[in-house]
Parts: C-alpha cells; sequence; structure tokens
C-alpha cells in the first residue's frame, strides 16, 4: 500500500474547496482588469453571461443536423453495452461502475470471476445512482467507494454534487447492499478519508476557520471514533498552511498492519511517517521529492532527483527496494529494481502476493517485465511487450492473496483487450474485448521525432489515412498535455476515430517536455522558469508537420485540456501563426491570479508563484490571460468549462474569452453547469463536449 498515494498525480489538473471559491468576492484585486466581475462563479448576472454566451455557442456550431448526428453517435460510443466493464476485486467479487442510456448516472454493481468471464454476465447492482439521486432530488456523481478489508462488508463510499472534486461522504453495508443508519458520514468537503478499523477513521477534512490550506485542501487529519461527534475527533498531525495537504490511513494486510501519515507538502515534495500505537509519528528518511511505498515486508522508493544514500549515488527516476524494518532500523542496502536510460522510463508497477510487475516506457511504447523478491538481486522475466506503437500494461488482481493479474493491450487503431493470467502459469488469455467503431484498416499509425528550438528530440505520434497526400492541405489536429509528469500513450478512441479520423483528418499526439514520456527530467526540463519548453516542443512538432506537407498553417487545429488548455492558450499567443482554430478546454490561463483560484495554489510546484515578483517574471511569459493583445493575428479559439469545476474553476476561461472578445477576437465560450474539471456529469454531457470540440476545429481547418 503506498505511503505517498501519488497525489500529485491524482490532483493532477487531468484527478477544491468545500464549495466553490467566489474569488471576486474575497481576493483583492488586479489592477486594470475590468473582467474580475466574472470570478463570481454562481453569481446571477455572471451566469446570466454563461447562459448568452452558451447560447452563442450553440447556434453557431452545436445546432446543424450534422452536430446533432456526430453527437448521438459519440454518445453511442461511450453507451456501448460492448464496452469493456473494467472490475476490481473486492473480497470475492469483482466490482464495476457502469454508465449507459438506461443509467446515465450509473450503477455500482457486482459479479463472480466465473460469470466475469463469460460475454454476457449476470450483474448484481449494489448501488442504482439514477435511483438514489432521484429518492434525495440530488445530482449525484460517482466518487467511488472505500472498502475494509480483510472481510470487506464495510465501505465508504464518496458522492459528488455535479461532478465537483468536493464530495459527501457515508458508511455503507456492502453485504447488505444499503447505507449505514446512524453511520459514518462526511457533509460535502474537499476530504481524505480512510478507515483504521471497524470503529475508527482517520479524517482530513474541513473542520471550520483555519482548518484548510491555502492550496484548498485539509491542513490537519483527526482520528473520528464511531457514535462520537466529528468535533470530539483527536488530532493526529496538522500540518503549514502553507503545506499542500495532509493524509493518514491504516495498511491492513495481515501481518503486516501499520498506520501511515503524509505531509503534503508540495505536489511533488512530501513527508511520510509511520504512526506507532502511542501515537509517535517515526518518518521514513526518504527524499522529500521521491515516491515511496511500503508493501509487506518491502519499501519501494522511486527518487525524483538523483539520491546519494550508502556510499551510492542512485539515478532520478529510478525505482529502488529494501527490507522496510531494516531500513527504518537505519540500513541502506537498496536493491536497483529498474535505472533509466535515455530512451526509457518507468511507467508504473503493480504487487501481485508474491511478486512485482513493472511496466517500462521505451520511446513512449510499453513493454512488462515480472520481478520476483529475493535477496541481493531479485529474479526477472519478460511478460511480453506491446504491439508496434501500442501499450500494454498489467496489474495484479489481489495482491494479499493470488498471483492473478489483468492484462491490457491497446493502439491507436487497436480495440482495448483484457487478459487474465496468473504469473508463473500458462500465459494471460483474452477475457474481454472491446469492439470496433470505426474502419482501423483504412489507416495508419507511425512515430516520428521533431526537432525542438534548443535541440531535444521531440517524439509524436500521426494517425492518418493509408496513402495520405503529403500536399499540405490535410485536416489536422494536433493535441497536448505537458504537465505533471503524466505521459500521453497509444490507446484506442472510437470518439476520435469517428469524429476525426472518419471524415479524412489526421491525428497527432505530440509528447511534449514536462509529461512523463522519459521520467522525471522529461518533466522537470518544463518546470517553471524553463515552462517555455514545452510550447516550444509543441510548436516544433507543428513545423515539422509543416516541413513533412502534412497539413499547414490554415489546416491544422490543436487542442487540449486543464494542463493541456494553458498550453492551448500559449499557444494563441505565442504562436498564433501555425494554427488554423484552437480549443482550450477546463483550462489555466490568469497565471497572474491562478493561485488565488479554486486550487490554483497546489501547483505553484508546478509553475512558480506569482505574488514573488522575481519568479512573475518569468510566469508572466506563460501567462496567455496577461499575453492577449490588440492587433494580432489569433487564430479562431473555443474555451470551454465547467461551473462546478472546483480544481481549476471557470473563471479562467470565462475572463479570457471576454478579454479576446473584447478585443475584436473571434473567440467562443461554452460552460457546462455540471461536469467537475471532467467537464460532464454523464456520458450525455461527455459526447456533446467532445462533438461541441471536433465540429468547432473541423469548420475551421477542413
Amino acid at each position: 500500500m503506498a505511503i505517498r498515494t501519488r497525489l500529485w498525480l491524482t490532483l493532477a489538473l487531468g484527478l477544491t474547496l468545500s464549495g466553490m471559491t467566489h474569488a471576486a468576492d474575497t481576493i483583492a484585486p488586479t489592477a486594470q482588469d475590468p473582467n474580475l466581475w466574472l470570478e463570481n462563479i454562481d453569481g446571477a448576472k455572471q451566469l446570466d453571461w454563461v447562459k448568452q454566451q452558451n447560447a452563442g455557442t450553440v447556434a453557431k456550431y452545436a445546432d446543424s443536423d450534422e452536430f446533432k448526428q456526430l453527437d448521438a453517435r459519440l454518445l453511442e460510443v461511450l453507451d456501448s453495452h460492448d464496452r469493456i466493464p473494467m472490475v476490481s476485486k473486492i473480497g470475492d467479487a469483482f466490482y464495476n461502475f457502469w454508465r449507459d442510456k438506461d443509467h446515465p448516472r450509473g450503477l455500482w454493481r457486482r459479479t463472480s470471476l466465473a460469470e466475469y468471464r463469460k460475454d454476457n454476465p449476470h450483474w448484481e447492482t449494489v448501488i442504482d445512482l439514477d435511483a438514489l439521486a432521484k429518492a434525495e432530488n440530488e445530482n449525484w456523481v460517482w466518487h467511488g467507494a472505500q472498502c475494509l478489508k480483510p472481510d470487506y462488508r464495510r465501505c465508504l463510499v464518496m458522492l459528488s454534487r455535479g461532478g465537483a472534486d468536493a464530495d459527501v461522504v457515508r458508511e455503507f453495508d456492502l453485504p447488505g447492499k444499503q447505507f449505514v443508519k446512524d453511520g459514518f458520514t462526511l457533509p460535502e468537503a474537499k476530504s481524505n478519508v480512510a478507515w483504521k478499523d471497524k470503529d475508527h477513521l482517520y479524517v482530513a477534512t474541513d473542520f471550520g476557520p483555519g482548518s484548510m490550506t491555502t492550496s484548498s485542501y485539509p491542513r490537519i487529519v483527526k482520528e473520528w471514533k464511531r457514535g462520537t461527534p466529528l468535533a470530539s475527533a483527536s488530532t493526529v498531525y496538522e500540518v503549514k498552511p502553507t503545506d499542500m495537504t495532509v493524509t493518514a490511513f491504516r495498511d491492513n494486510t495481515p501481518g503486516f498492519e501499520r498506520d501511515f501519515v503524509t505531509r503534503q507538502i508540495a505536489f511533488y515534495d512530501s513527508e511520510s511517517y509511520v504512526r506507532g500505537k502511542d501515537g509517535k509519528l517515526t518518518r521514513i528518511d526518504v527524499p522529500n521529492d521521491a515516491n515511496s511505498e511500503v508493501h509487506r515486508e518491502w519499501l519501494l522508493v522511486e527518487p525524483r532527483s538523483d539520491w546519494t544514500v550508502g556510499g551510492r549515488t542512485y539515478k532520478s527516476g529510478s525505482l529502488l527496494a529494501a527490507k522496510f524494518d531494516d531500513y527504518m532500523a537505519g540500513k541502506r542496502d537498496l536493491t536497483v529494481l529498474f535505472e533509466p536510460t535515455d530512451t526509457t522510463a518507468l511507467d508504473g508497477y503493480s504487487w501481485t502476493r508474491h511478486q512485482l510487475i513493472l511496466n517500462v516506457m521505451d520511446n513512449v511504447v510499453n513493454r512488462l517485465e515480472v520481478l520476483t523478491p529475493g535477496p541481493g538481486e531479485w529474479k526477472r522475466e519478460s511478460l511480453g511487450g506491446a504491439p508496434q506503437l501500442s501499450t500494454i500494461a498489467a496489474a495484479g488482481v489481489d495482491d494479499d492473496a493470488s498471483d492473478d493479474y489483468f492484462l491490457t493491450v491497446t493502439g491507436f487503431l487497436q480495440p482495448t483487450t483484457l487478459y487474465y493470467g496468473t504469473l508463473g502459469q500458462s500465459e494471460a488469455q483474452p477475457v474481454k474485448h472491446s469492439p470496433s467503431f470505426f474502419d482501423a484498416s483504412r489507416y495508419e499509425v507511425s512515430q516520428h521525432f521533431a526537432t525542438s528550438k534548443d535541440g531535444t528530440r521531440v517524439p509524436y505520434f500521426e494517425i492518418a489515412p493509408k496513402g495520405l497526400k503529403a500536399d499540405g492541405n490535410n485536416p489536422t489536429l494536433q493535441y497536448g498535455y505537458g504537465g505533471f509528469e503524466i505521459s500521453l500513450q497509444p490507446s484506442y478512441s472510437g470518439s476520435v476515430g469517428r469524429a476525426w479520423l472518419e471524415k479524412g483528418g489526421v491525428y497527432v499526439i505530440a509528447n511534449i517536455r514536462g509529461g512523463g514520456e522519459y521520467g522525471p527530467r522529461w518533466h522537470q526540463a518544463a518546470l517553471k522558469a524553463n515552462r517555455l519548453r514545452a510550447y516550444e516542443d509543441f510548436a516544433a512538432v507543428s513545423q515539422d508537420l509543416f516541413a513533412r506537407k502534412i497539413t499547414s498553417p490554415a489546416h491544422l487545429g490543436a487542442m487540449g485540456g486543464s494542463n493541456g488548455g494553458l498550453l492551448m492558450g500559449n499557444m494563441l499567443t505565442l504562436y498564433p501563426q501555425l494554427y488554423g482554430a484552437i480549443v482550450s478546454q477546463v483550462a489555466l490561463l490568469d497565471m497572474q491570479r491562478y493561485t488565488h483560484l479554486s486550487a490554483g495554489a497546489s501547483w505553484i510546484a508546478e509553475y512558480g508563484d506569482p505574488d514573488k515578483p522575481q519568479e512573475w517574471a518569468w510566469i508572466k511569459t506563460f501567462s496567455p490571460y496577461t499575453n492577449a493583445k490588440a492587433g494580432q493575428k489569433y487564430p479562431p479559439v473555443l474555451f470551454t468549462t465547467s461551473t462546478r469545476d472546483d480544481r481549476v474553476g471557470p473563471v479562467h476561461a470565462r475572463k479570457m474569452a471576454a478579454k479576446l472578445q473584447a478585443l475584436g477576437y473571434d473567440a467562443s465560450f461554452y460552460e457546462n453547469i455540471e461536469g467537475g474539471h471532467g467537464a460532464a456529469a454523464d456520458n450525455k454531457q461527455a459526447a456533446f463536449m467532445s462533438a461541441l470540440g471536433y465540429t468547432y476545429l473541423w469548420d475551421h481547418v477542413k
């Protein structure tokens, strides 16, 4: 069980307050910003502006028969009954959360492994979210469940109103399929909650004034006893108001029960502690910027910078193992399980009962290895590699009980196949196949490398019709993210196939710096003052497409969401000459005020602190809202967002659209009332938002 829960991934702009920030009412205004009034997220005047903008965008781009047909075809993909129902094992059953036309909010359901292997399994409904929402007159969105092992009788169910990060927590009886009367409940808040035992929880939540950090996450974690008021819960640990957040949990692995507390200092820095029975905290002495995990007798460490310990230096991006008890006693005998090269990076790992599966990327294509713990070097075997330019991934099914694993293989033109196997026995066998949503035989995938401004080779994937004529006239969509060490890898998308490829378009994925395609070094190369490297990389890919005569500026569209939406804002203001149209989704854009809006302060480790003059000096170079000015040849741009996005918030997109419109540019805007940071609370909303983005780009670059 991870002692550092990769919070920086789950909360990355891809993953709030206990209520949205109404920044205009609480923060001193920036001089000469005429759009500050739009920062009052739920104000009547502001929402009237949103409705007017939405109506204009719908009338222009979403009111045609062609749009409605595309919307319906994308919804068909999302609602398809032939999709693979991905599952997780809880106790003896396999659980899945499922949305379709008849269950738009979704079903939490379960089945047996024998049933799951069938083409049409019988599912037992555990929670019908549509029925619950109707009965309670709430717009519930599923945020998952956390169940107490080893008997898995009680769970904590998380429910969000409209898709916001803030959620309501309720105790649920799993065998009885009902919420526990007078059980543990938490009101809507940005909470970190975990079982200690059946009568105690670790709770970090909004306890009132002073209990949240400047990043809008909980600052205090407490131990809460069943049957007592939350106000009487005893404090376990408090972090500084300027830290990011705090968490605590118990690892209930039989024979290895331990309690842990993690102080998340910043997005990439944390301190983890073992909590003794007397409440005393003992720090696990690893670098603050390392990811670490304790599993049974093992401690795994992923340093994000070179680490010298025990007379040896270990590379950034390595995976290291040590006996946990020995390490806590002061020994520093570390075994290298993975060490990166110029082209490889660790994409992830997963435990089974006796072994460890490593997922390694080599030039953004996967291969799997199985490691068996032992004294000195661990035994190493191959579990296979992905087909050319595809993605393979594997994860243990139940690391307490078996060496069973699930394995998936997917690619841009290859629908996902799910396999089930047992390490050390026969090869994994396919159990589920995702349907094909477009004729993949008409297209081909290739990987290319562009040269960025500073000479760095930047990989990108291209999906194009076979026999493509290189005349510079092909409508092309270039997608990117470039942040938070998140990688963009080959995967199947029926929506991309139907909305773009079938029309004759070319689809491009740019693996720019800031992501994790080559591990921490690739990410760190575009951090803070080096942020412009990510945008230079994206521009270099565009220019390489021009040089290869795949497309030209008039026929090239660009799209990105969240941190990728910030990328789009910068391509608009820094490289407008390269694009025929841009779509920026749920984006940061006002980098001067981002730390004061929603959960923005949590990303200072990624972008820097604009309230420090020396850092604002370089942050302003990639602040689209700051840099947008009159007299430029900006391409048409669409901004999409959600009122219920309490992570980035809709403020950025509102203000950017308003500023560009006031300057006379072609800037469109659409704000979904529900949806959270994903901008959609159900499949119908997701299909509409996708269709809107694709339609907008196609209309401008075809």
